[in-house]
């Protein structure tokens, strides 16, 4: 009997565990495309709860009415230079494809002289210009072929763009019920990785909100003086679309040392020009204003906060970025987080056997008896 009842047993468990599995594979099927949405609209969240609070605590707004004027903000903060910086791109590429094609027509196709007097390819590059020039019809012709045999990547383009902005929409929407009942939620995933882990989890969800915290302070505020910096530079050294350069030096700044190859193609760009003092005022402003901002700011906010050396961080955002693509910026220094605070728990807990073993090993070495030799 107790044979048979134990096979029972086993069997319904083995079932549970088989439809727990199946039902987990299903959930993540149907909610894999919004995975991403929810964790910027979570990291969001975290960082600007604050806000929120004011607005529920002090002004004694509605959660709906508080969340839904964190959700305008944030939407407009966001969409705003977007919506600016798709416009100016917009305009910037009819200007150079117009003037391209034109200059493609009346045969006066060009490229610097520090272009053309390059050593290994320079040659190639006069030679095309010569063919392009030559034969100004042909070569349209050939473009236009040669547009129309790769529509299929223009399609893929439009699907990735349409793909981003309807994340963007859900991560927005999610955003409003993380502001609402954001409080709630954290309460339940902390009891229920308190019945699995124990209490120490209360440690690792706070090493979690801290780093996060200094994460995105640390990488948005450095981002943002660097563009701001970067900004000044381009509209001094008469750099073309400075709002333009300063949105993509934006970008570019939220990966670690990523700002000089923005100033720094855009200088390069200055002297192949002709314009000298301008690419290399831009490169100097570079190199002892914009690039300094990086190494002060986001060491001290991001070390100073979380008591995790920036090199764990620098590799966290880096990795993460690899592994999870931009999101991991944010999700791979808080995994490393995670992991260092499991670290420090487990040689506390442990360090009187550690340091116990380093003691008897040096107590063995100084009561060694010393040789000497006999005259």
């Amino acid at each position: 009997m107790i044979e048979n009842w134990t096979k029972e047993f086993i069997i319904q468990r083995l079932l549970a565990i088989t439809l727990l599995v199946a039902l987990f594979v299903l959930c993540f099927q149907v909610v894999q495309f919004f995975i991403v949405p929810a964790l910027w609209a979570a990291i969001l969240a975290y960082v600007t709860f604050p806000i929120y609070s004011f607005f529920h605590e002090k002004v004694k707004l509605s959660p709906d009415f508080s969340a839904a004027i964190m959700t305008v903000s944030i939407s407009l903060i966001i969409g705003i230079p977007l919506v600016i910086g798709v416009f100016i791109l917009q305009q910037e590429a009819l200007s150079l494809i117009s003037n391209l094609i034109y200059r493609i027509k009346v045969g006066y196709l060009d490229v610097p002289e520090s272009i053309k007097d390059l050593p290994v390819i320079g040659q190639q590059v006069k030679d095309i210009l010569w063919r392009i020039n030559k034969n100004p019809e042909g070569t349209l012709e050939a473009f236009r072929m040669w547009v129309q045999s790769h529509l299929y990547y223009g399609k893929v383009a439009f699907d990735v763009v349409f793909s981003g902005l309807a994340k963007l929409g859900m991560a927005l929407m999610t955003l409003f019920f993380f502001y609402r009942d954001g409080t709630s939620l954290v309460r339940q995933i902390r009891q229920a990785l308190r019945n699995i882990i124990g209490n120490r989890i209360d440690g690792y969800i706070d090493s979690v909100g801290t780093t996060t915290q200094a994460v995105v302070y640390g990488i948005g505020l450095t981002a943002l003086a660097q563009a701001l910096l970067a900004g000044i530079g381009y509209y001094f050294s008469g750099a073309p679309s400075p709002i333009l350069l300063t949105i993509v030096t934006f970008i570019i700044a939220l990966i670690p040392f990523g700002t000089p190859f923005v100033w720094g193609g855009v200088s390069v760009w200055l002297l192949s020009q002709g314009h000298t003092v301008e690419g290399i005022g831009l490169a100097l402003w570079g190199i002892f204003v914009i690039s300094w901002v990086d190494n002060l700011i986001r060491p001290i906010v991001i070390s100073g906060a979380t008591k995790i050396p920036f090199i764990i961080i620098f590799i966290g955002v880096l990795g993460g970025l690899t592994a999870f693509g931009f999101v991991g910026l944010f999700i791979g220094p808080v995994v490393l987080a995670i992991g260092l605070a499991v670290w420090r728990e487990w040689i506390s807990q442990h360090k009187n056997e550690i340091f116990a073993q380093q003691d008897v090993v040096l107590s063995e070495t100084q009561t060694l008896p010393t040789v000497t030799k006999s005259e």
